[in-house]
């Protein structure tokens, strides 16, 4: 064989090699950009499994992009995922986003939409004779996970109440304890009550034999605090106003349909949950806990700022008040909302 027609082929080879060996540009097939989104198997995360049952994001951010939607157990992971830039969008529980805030001094996130407002409620056991803020002294009272929300609102409460914290004679032993432990301890007699967010304070009264002893609501302007809210990664707001703003249209349409359709709703949520956790919920404590949760795109702002100082007046953000000037940028959702004819939120 004549040797440059040999040259020749082994030229073309090697190029065929590097062709392949060299990765596509970040972002996937055809340089599309993947959207991640973070989301809880919860009720409270309502917008992302009626979203993810029916494939709303894609259709929205198709064909611009494709979207991964991954599922977290607890809010601290959901900000480490968020700083390792492994998501860019997420429902998430007011204090872990400002948390994450406050650690990466604004750098990392905004809130861009609220999710949920209500559904956490102080439970009770009915055989456990309190009656009154003063008979939790020397009880035993769980939360979900130290530093969430609902810990935070019940070291506030507690302290409000005149109560100490500790496992002292006469103190409230905090116990921070995953929720479905939390359904365990409550069954065995083991705790005397629980700060828990929905659907886990209806099953502590439906399958604990529990009684609801205050709803949050109730502390609160009327009857409205944050408990989900979603959060941006800033670089990727930055980079990609156009897919945050096709998002929050959908996340807007998701809300109003929800609130339009509450059993179809739920329908799918549960199975959903049922997907996610291999467990669905009982009909009647999707219904009881339905009653006391909102699902809304409004971020109840001023319950943000009373957690944050909750928070740090517990210990839970350093040594230096924070300022939250900055964690909100809702002017992407109120550009939806205007151009939906509805009122802007503040």
């Amino acid at each position: 064989m004549n040797r440059w027609l040999i040259v020749a082929i082994a030229a073309v080879a090697v190029l065929g090699i590097v062709l392949v060996a060299v990765p596509g540009p970040q972002g996937g097939p055809g340089n599309k950009t993947e959207v991640r989104i973070g989301y809880f198997p919860n009720i409270l995360h309502a917008q992302a499994l009626v979203g993810r049952a029916q494939g709303t994001f894609e259709k929205s951010l198709m064909p611009e992009a494709s979207v991964k939607m991954i599922p977290f157990n607890a809010g601290p992971s959901v900000i480490e995922a968020m700083f390792a830039n492994e998501i860019d969008i997420a429902y998430i529980g007011p204090n872990p986003t400002i948390n994450g805030y406050v650690k990466s001094k604004g750098e990392a996130l905004s809130i861009i939409a609220g999710a949920a407002s209500g559904g956490a409620v102080l439970v009770v056991r009915n055989d456990s004779g309190i009656m009154q803020p003063g008979d939790f002294a020397g009880r035993r009272v769980a939360s979900p996970q130290l530093g969430n929300t609902q810990d935070v609102a019940l070291r506030a409460w507690l302290m409000q109440n005149g109560l100490a914290i500790g496992a002292g004679e006469g103190e409230v032993e905090v116990i921070p304890t995953a929720n479905p432990d939390i359904l365990t301890l409550f069954k065995k007699g083991e705790i005397d009550g629980a700060w828990v967010p929905e659907p886990w304070g209806a099953r502590l009264v439906q399958e604990g034999g529990g009684r609801i002893y205050l709803d949050e609501r109730t502390l609160w302007p009327n009857g409205k605090f944050v408990t989900a809210n979603i959060i941006v990664r800033k670089k990727f707001m930055e980079e990609h106003p156009d897919l945050v703003n096709k998002f929050l249209i959908s996340h807007v349409e998701l809300t109003q349909w929800i609130n339009a359709n509450p059993a179809e709703a739920k329908a799918l949520m549960n199975a959903q949950i049922e997907d996610l956790t291999s467990k669905a919920l009982p009909i009647s404590v999707l219904d009881e806990a339905f009653t006391r949760c909102e699902i809304t795109y409004d971020p109840v702002s001023p319950s943000l700022a009373a957690s944050a100082q909750s928070a740090y007046s517990l210990g839970f953000l350093g040594d230096t008040e924070p300022d939250l000037a900055g964690i909100y940028n809702l002017a992407p959702l109120n550009e939806v909302l205007g151009a939906k004819g509805l009122g802007e939120v503040e």
